[in-house]
């Protein structure tokens, strides 16, 4: 199991607690990225939004790619997993800048692309924005460039949304053939995008049971279409006590979002734009992409057991959310990543 987590970027995750001890700042991003290479995790997940949907649209949140940028120079072995929505960047140019950044880092790059939910953000940015299935469809020609510009020495494309002519790329990235890219959806159009041009499946947090089946769905698109498997990562909010009461108490302090709090509108947009295969409740909501529903909630043991659940179901990579996230960083090293070691052993999963 591989270990990354969301950085902060909007300063938290809870949508009902103003201040979490975690300023959406280059001070407190840096620290937290540079400690996590030193305590054991793996990747960083760097959002792309332009609104700060979790504390409300008038609070500061940070941008994705120039943190990004200067993430890789100040680390030394995290991978730096960037969001890019397709709407917000021509894909030639962004290709551009993301090699330069894989060249910063030293080949620790990668893509995390999102197609676009949130309505009202676009609209006060100036961006168009899609229906659904036109998301994806425009997804995958920005895929399409994006990997012709990394690969070829001049690349051309005609599509419906995006054309280039004689694009020269250099330096290309380090790692080739190129940065590898993720990407996460549940309707049939953003799973046949992923199984056919992306390299890893990312899921929003559920039981080990409907992950696996999520993973068993993806792995055999990807085995019909003869293309190597995929990695799979699953976002997931953890929360990790001396004994299970604890643990509840602080979940029940995180899950009370209520109408009129600056998170509700935003919630109410982001499932009127996305096909999600499962209702979302506002209790779900009040952490990021459902992840509660992984049930990272209890003892060291009991969160430990569950990782081991989700190793057997495929998971490759957790994408953890915690708050304060740098404590509970620290607090997830020392007491759930030794056990989550042994039960690994025990079953024969790595």
């Amino acid at each position: 199991m591989r270990y990354g987590y969301w950085l902060p970027v909007f300063g938290g995750w809870l949508r009902n607690v103003p201040d979490e001890g975690m300023a959406p700042t280059w001070e407190y991003v840096s620290r937290l990225a540079r400690r996590s290479e030193e305590i054991g995790f793996d990747l960083t997940l760097i959002a792309e939004l332009f609104l700060n949907d979790i504390k409300g649209i008038e609070a500061p949140s940070l941008d994705a790619w120039t943190t990004a940028a200067a993430l890789a120079a100040v680390t030394q072995r995290l991978e730096l997993l960037v969001a890019v929505r397709p709407t917000f960047h021509p894909p030639a140019i962004l290709a551009k800048q993301a090699a330069v950044v894989d060249r910063i880092s030293g080949g620790r790059l990668a893509l995390n692309v999102v197609s676009s939910w949130w309505s009202d953000e676009a609209r006060r940015y100036g961006v168009q924005f899609d229906r659904h299935d036109d998301r994806y469809a425009r997804t995958g020609e920005w895929l399409s460039v994006v990997d012709g510009v990394w690969r070829e020495p001049s690349f051309s494309f005609a599509g419906s949304y995006y054309q280039v002519s004689e694009t020269v790329l250099e330096p290309k990235p380090v790692r080739r053939p190129r940065p590898p890219i993720y990407a996460g959806g549940e309707s049939e159009a953003a799973r046949s995008l992923i199984a056919r041009t992306c390299d890893a499946y990312v899921m929003h947090g559920d039981p080990p049971a409907v992950v696996g089946a999520k993973v068993a769905d993806m792995a055999a698109r990807r085995a019909l279409l003869g293309l190597p498997p995929l990695t799979f990562g699953m976002a997931a909010y953890a929360i990790v006590r001396s004994t299970e009461a604890e643990a509840r108490r602080e979940l029940d302090r995180i899950t009370n979002v209520a109408p009129g709090t600056p998170g509700y509108g935003n919630y109410r947009d982001w499932i009127a734009n996305t096909e999600l295969d499962s209702r979302v409740s506002l209790e779900d909501y009040s952490v990021s992409n459902r992840g509660l529903r992984a049930g990272l909630v209890g003892t060291p043991d009991q969160v430990a057991e569950q990782i081991g659940a989700f190793a057997a179901a495929g998971v490759d990579l957790l994408l953890l959310q915690s708050s304060p996230q740098l404590e509970e960083m620290e607090r997830f090293a020392e007491e759930v990543m030794p056990l989550v070691g042994h039960i690994g052993e025990t079953l024969g999963i790595r």
